[in-house]
């Protein structure tokens, strides 16, 4: 069989029907092209769709056919749902969801405003964001900022049920999107740089009951590890893994929040997911390996236990992240097919894993100016620190200077997507480096707990704070690099059309060719684009949508009128230019093909 071939099979029979294993109304609607029904489009988080109205030949008629203003400001992160003739719409914090009748261009059909204490602003990291909805038996999702995870009726807007999932004043936000499986809804929590203790948490979707509650770091019996059965690299934890890297009980106030996107293989019946920094942001004051944050979690959905973890970077000494997505894909790997788990990890290198036993397979730089390590040493998955580079090595308050990536990463939250047709995983990167310098700090409940400062600028000898690549997740190699002169902080979208959609930081939706990579069409939208591209079908026409409305990291000092270079935990002075292509905005614009 030959890979192109194998590619379309597994597309289709990747993630079959699989009865009582997953909510049987979610595993219908994911394969309905038509329909855009979870944040991550389909459990895999893909973002791959089948329709193919839109081509690479006809792309170029593309046009705006309707808009929507959401009357809210800064950024403007996710996609919406599209669920029959209704399109449903969130925003930033206040986080309004409006559901908006398809037939009638938008005309909005119930409005829901939660009221928040606007305390929380504060207290969330790199803008006031949420990455989306999410919809199952009748109910649209919603985690608000202040954590409060709400039910709505899909039909009415009304409020089914509420449950407070974690506690503002503490640090603890949210700002990613929920996820239905089976008959839970999970859902994790912010607040890496308030020392909170990350999780995910498990409710039940009748009535909003705990269904289960796994800590990133901690005993054993919070994080909800078997010490014989939880496996790294093939090998058993042993017992209080997490509490044998931390010093005291650091652990406490670890981090390790879980903010990202969540992916689900209903076959092997595990939910995937990654966990963020350790706190503080100085490396020196919490010895140790710090595990798990920087971890990617298989755990059993109905259980929540672990059934294996693999750490990408022990004792973080960068902010490297780990909560990017978890892409899902039936390929090849040294000429064998693989069940497969494809990471772009915030600290710049791309990871193929085996997602039933997490077995590290590829491990290799996705932007060819990732200095802080040399390479990951394939035996203890460790990545190889290279001494310049390190932010503790050097002493106590020094200024490391040039480390690549910075803080935000080569990719932050922005999905990639992949094309069963090319076999090419399709990544929104950041081109930033930055200079890192500690400082000690100490912890106070709902206050800041960084300890460092920050300036970020393009790598040396480059221009361009961003590249959109093609991945050839097997090998571990660049197909194609498109540079972008800011990150591109979007989501992607690949069709079998053979159509690539992404936006830029200045506003412009673009479509490229997805086996060469050129620049088909672009349409400047009124805001820098942060959200992400989705597409649907409705009266048998293809559309394709996106949110505008500049923000997040990249965008936090247009976003919150920061002007200090070392504002935004050093994001600002990297992108001050930004304020001369776009401004704040929150726009939805809906295109199609005459």
């Amino acid at each position: 069989m030959g890979w192109r071939t194998f590619f379309a099979v597994t597309a289709i029979c990747l993630f079959p029907f699989v009865g009582a294993k997953a909510n049987d109304e979610l595993l219908k609607l994911e394969t309905d092209p038509n329909q855009w029904v979870m944040p991550t489009h389909d459990y895999a988080a893909q973002r791959y769709s089948t329709l193919t109205q839109i081509t690479k030949d006809n792309v170029k008629r593309l046009h705006p056919v309707w808009t929507f203003s959401t009357g809210v400001l800064r950024g403007h992160e996710g996609a919406p749902l599209v669920i029959g003739d209704v399109m449903y719409v969130h925003t930033p914090f206040p986080n309004i969801v409006y559901a908006l009748d398809l037939n009638h261009e938008g005309r909005v059909i119930w409005k829901y405003e939660p009221r928040q204490d606007p305390a929380v602003i504060p207290v969330m990291c790199c803008d006031t964001v949420n990455r989306g909805l999410s919809y199952a038996g009748g109910k649209i999702l919603l985690s608000q900022a202040d954590t409060t995870l709400v039910a709505l009726d899909a039909k009415t807007g009304d409020v089914v049920w509420q449950v407070k999932n974690g506690d503002a004043t503490k640090g603890e936000t949210s700002t990613g999107a929920p996820v239905v499986i089976k008959d839970k809804v999970l859902v994790g929590v912010s607040g890496g740089e308030f020392g909170v203790q990350g999780r995910m948490t498990a409710y039940n979707l009748k009535d909003g009951s705990l269904a289960w509650k796994a800590a990133s770091v901690g005993p054993d019996e919070e994080i909800l590890f078997d010490p014989q059965k939880t496996l790294s690299l093939g090998k058993p934890v042993g017992a209080n893994s997490s509490l044998s890297t931390w010093e005291g009980d650091q652990w406490k106030i670890g981090g390790g929040a879980t903010w990202g996107w969540i992916s689900f293989d209903p076959k092997l019946n595990l939910v995937y997911y990654g966990s963020g920094n350790p706190s503080t942001w100085n490396p020196a004051q919490r010895p140790g390996d710090n595990k798990w944050s920087l971890t990617i979690f298989a755990r059993d959905a109905d259980t929540g236990v672990a059934k294996w973890v693999y750490q990408m970077t022990p004792h973080d000494e960068w902010d490297y992240d780990g909560v990017n997505e978890m892409i899902l894909a039936d390929i090849p790997v040294k000429g064998k097919p693989t069940k497969a788990l494809v990471h772009f990890d915030r600290n710049g290198f791309g990871y193929t894993l085996n997602r039933e036993t997490g077995e590290l397979l590829v491990a290799e730089k996705f932007d060819p100016k990732v200095n802080w390590a040399s390479h990951i040493d394939m035996k203890t998955g460790r990545p190889v620190v290279v001494a310049q580079y390190s932010t503790q090595l050097n002493g106590p308050d020094h200024n490391s200077e040039g480390i690549c990536p910075a803080a935000l990463g080569s990719k932050d939250e922005q999905p990639a997507a992949f094309s069963p047709k090319t076999g090419l995983f399709y990544v929104p990167t950041n081109h930033v480096c930055m200079d890192y310098e500690p400082f000690k700090v100490s912890y106070t409940a709902g206050q800041p707990y960084v300890g460092a400062t920050l300036s970020m600028y393009p790598p040396k000898g480059d221009s361009n704070l961003g590249n959109f690549i093609a991945w050839d997740a097997s090998a571990g190699k660049i197909v194609w690099s498109n540079s972008e002169p800011f990150s591109a902080w979007s989501g992607a979208l690949v069709t079998a059309g053979d159509v690539v959609f992404y936006g830029t930081l200045e506003g412009y939706l673009k479509a490229l060719d997805a086996k060469t990579g050129k620049e088909l069409y672009r349409f400047k939208t009124p805001s820098g684009i942060i959200g992400n591209v989705m597409t649907y079908v409705h009266g048998g026409k293809q559309y394709v949508a996106v949110l505008s409305g500049v923000g997040g990291w990249a965008g936090i000092g247009l976003a919150a009128g920061l002007t200090k270079g070392t504002d935004g935990l050093g994001a600002v002075g990297a992108y001050k230019a930004l304020s001369s292509y776009t401004q704040l905005g929150g726009v939805l614009t809906v295109f199609a093909v005459d």
